[in-house]
């Protein structure tokens, strides 16, 4: 609240130079991230997302050696095709991630068929281990730790449902208890 007293005050003070309240303002657009805060839904998915980060890192990583080996060959065998997509290893890097995200694959395939005709083994291994088992490895990371963050919650409420039924026991013992001191007075 204070934050968007600063901005509203800001906005309505003549200045020439009011780039600093415009950006304020555009700074009010990530009072939205509130909600993550009030809906405990969000709040779980987030704190799942992040916990998976440092799996996702590793098949991230592992990912880049498996672009970096296509890249390499790609650029070894392809170069001479189109030099503009296959010129070096980072510039065929860049085309590896076009073709990882399907986009306009088909023509960068096409183009090295021509001379190459067993071209497409090479790019259906790449999209097999990219687009499928990367991306189901990505997936079942974050499934992963989502499922333990939901049984570390059940078990949490579980131990707290014990502790309240301990508690009621010993309540009920004690209640028991002054029941046999008062009968045998």
């Amino acid at each position: 609240n204070l934050f968007d007293t600063i901005v509203v005050i800001g906005s309505l003070i003549p200045l020439d130079n009011s780039d600093a309240v415009l950006l304020g303002r555009l700074l009010r657009v990530f009072r939205v991230l509130r909600l993550v805060s009030v809906v405990p839904e969000l709040r779980f998915l987030i704190n799942s997302l992040l916990k998976a980060i440092p799996r996702m890192g590793y098949i991230a990583l592992l990912m880049f050696i498996i672009f970096y080996i296509y890249a390499a060959m790609g650029a070894i065998f392809f170069a001479s095709v189109d030099p503009d997509l296959w010129g070096d290893v980072a510039i065929a890097m860049l085309t590896l991630f076009r073709v990882a995200t399907f986009e306009d694959w088909t023509d960068i395939m096409y183009a090295t068929m021509e001379p190459y005709p067993l071209s497409w083994l090479y790019y259906l291994t790449f999209i097999f281990l990219t687009a499928f088992v990367f991306l189901n490895m990505m997936i079942g990371a974050i499934l992963e730790v989502m499922s333990e963050e939901q049984n570390a919650q059940e078990a949490q409420k579980a131990h707290a449902e014990r502790d309240e039924i301990v508690k009621q026991l010993h309540n009920v013992q004690h209640k028991l208890d002054e029941l046999t001191a008062k009968l045998e007075r």
